[in-house]
């Protein structure tokens, strides 16, 4: 007996069929997981010149202000294309712009590791901001729009990839070590990104298949149809003209859309979004992403020492990170964020006034800890929490603006961090960043909007309830469009 098609009336039908599902499987699992491939590179490519960083300084004999410079530029550079990727993914969808990114993190690679000069690395970390900006506000759509409703806390899983991807770099940093390569370590850092981005565009080209949620946002729902019959295995066909549901409400004015965040019930998710997208930016690059350095002040200078202790920290973070679709579920993703920042404050707090007055073992522990409640709680939450609170149009712009916020607090933070580190002293430095996670847990706790405490969907927010079919005890997209079972 042959499975009868699914037929497809509107976006309603799509998401009942996707939120319907027991799981991310099969094809939809491997383009969940190749979104988050692309995110893997994205911290890879963000944390290698962290592990190097110390080496290039003494190898380009570069200056603090040079230092904060190439540190933060590619943070600069996302601010602008977050926005741009956001509008280009809601514009031409999510597949032609992620594939883009990945180009362009192969061609910044590239050129930093052959770069003569100061100013060519600058020109390669301009296409590494580039292609972190334009992928970060697409992937986390892209996995949104995958998962099913009962599942959302799920998306904090990138967090976990993002603390994997910067504890390879470690790893490989001291395998390039060994290799006895000198003060040039940070070109092989920067090389492996080539290496990974190859990899991981190849697949993308491969196995990416557009998303029908914003295919049927669009009203597309031919091609909404034949993308979900090439991702879930089965017959999907597009509903008659006459029966189809028009998408309400959907927004058609390409850049002004983004306007549309700032207003009526989504200005407060925008706020709570950008704060925490804010807020664990400026505390992970001013603190976490200088962890070598960090730990070369703690444990020594040796290269091999420094990085031990850096890839001990960052353990921490892919324990957190992976536990953090559980903290979401069990607390929802605002709480989960408030604690995890008044975790964080503490933490800055002992390092702030104790520094250097610690037992060893305490020195190690409570930068561990502060990686940990970082990446359990607000480090994975601003990406989430704005991927889930827009509907399908509107995401990967809001994703875009958010996370060009976003950018901003990460370019500040490894902006500042060395250069008051070198007018203040490490002490005064973490006293001066821990207001920065304390400001943000007032705010996450004053703002009441979870994603993950509700029923509402924002692709269909209208207030309509979930359509019926003629018997009006199944929903519309287990209603068959063909009896394929009869002669």
């Amino acid at each position: 007996m042959q499975t009868a098609a699914v037929k497809l009336r509107g976006i309603d039908d799509v998401i009942a069929f996707i939120d319907s599902c027991p799981g991310i499987r099969g094809r939809a699992g491997l383009v969940w997981w190749l979104a988050l491939g692309g995110l893997f590179l994205d911290a890879f490519s963000n944390s290698a010149l962290s592990a190097g960083l110390a080496p290039m300084t003494r190898n380009l004999q570069l200056t603090p202000a040079q230092v904060a410079l190439l540190t933060s530029f590619a943070s600069w550079v996302a601010i602008a294309f977050n926005p741009i990727g956001g509008w280009m993914a809601d514009r031409w969808g999510r597949v032609r712009p992620l594939i883009l990114a990945k180009v362009l993190a192969v061609a910044g690679a590239l050129l930093v590791v052959f770069a003569p000069d100061f100013q060519v690395i600058l020109a390669g970390r301009f296409f590494a901001g580039a292609a972190y900006g334009i992928d970060f506000a697409i992937a986390m759509a892209v996995l949104a729009e995958f998962t099913p409703v009962k599942l959302k806390s799920r998306l904090n899983t990138w967090q976990g990839m993002w603390y994997t991807a910067v504890c390879t770099n470690l790893l490989l940093a001291m395998m390039f070590y060994s290799w006895d390569v000198g003060d040039t370590i940070w070109r092989y850092s920067v090389g492996a990104i080539a290496v990974f981005g190859l990899a991981i565009l190849a697949l993308q080209l491969m196995f990416l298949i557009e998303s029908p949620t914003w295919l049927a946002r669009k009203e597309r729902l031919e091609d909404a149809a034949a993308a979900m019959t090439r991702i879930y295995g089965r017959d999907f066909v597009a509903a008659p003209h006459a029966e189809r549901i028009p998408v309400t409400n959907m927004a058609r004015r390409g850049l002004a859309n983004v306007l549309l965040i700032f207003r009526g019930v989504y200005l407060p998710r925008t706020i709570l979004a950008a704060t925490v997208q804010i807020g664990q930016s400026i505390q992970y690059f001013a603190i976490g992403w200088y962890l070598p350095l960090i730990s070369a002040a703690l444990f020594g200078k040796d290269f091999i020492y420094s990085t031990i202790g850096a890839l001990v920290f960052n353990v921490f973070g892919i324990f957190g990170g992976f536990l953090s679709p559980l903290i979401g579920r069990k607390l929802g993703l605002r709480r989960a964020s408030a604690f995890g920042f008044a975790a964080v404050f503490l933490m800055l707090l002992v390092l702030g006034l104790f520094n250097g007055k610690m037992p060893l073992w305490v020195a190690v522990i409570v930068p561990s800890l502060f990686i940990l409640f970082h990446s359990g709680g607000p480090g994975a939450n601003g990406k989430s929490l704005s991927s889930l609170s827009f509907r399908s149009e509107l995401r990967a712009g809001a994703n875009g603006i958010i996370g060009a916020l976003g950018s901003i607090g990460a370019a500040l933070g490894l902006l500042v961090f060395p250069l008051f580190r070198a007018q203040y002293g490490l002490e005064t430095t973490f006293l001066i960043l821990s207001v920065v996670p304390l400001v943000a847990s007032i705010i996450c706790f004053s703002i009441r909007w979870d994603p993950t405490r509700t029923t509402i969907n924002p692709d269909n927010e209208s207030g309509a309830p979930q359509f019926k079919d003629d018997r009006g005890d199944q929903p519309a997209f287990m209603t068959p469009a063909i009896d394929k079972s009869q002669p």
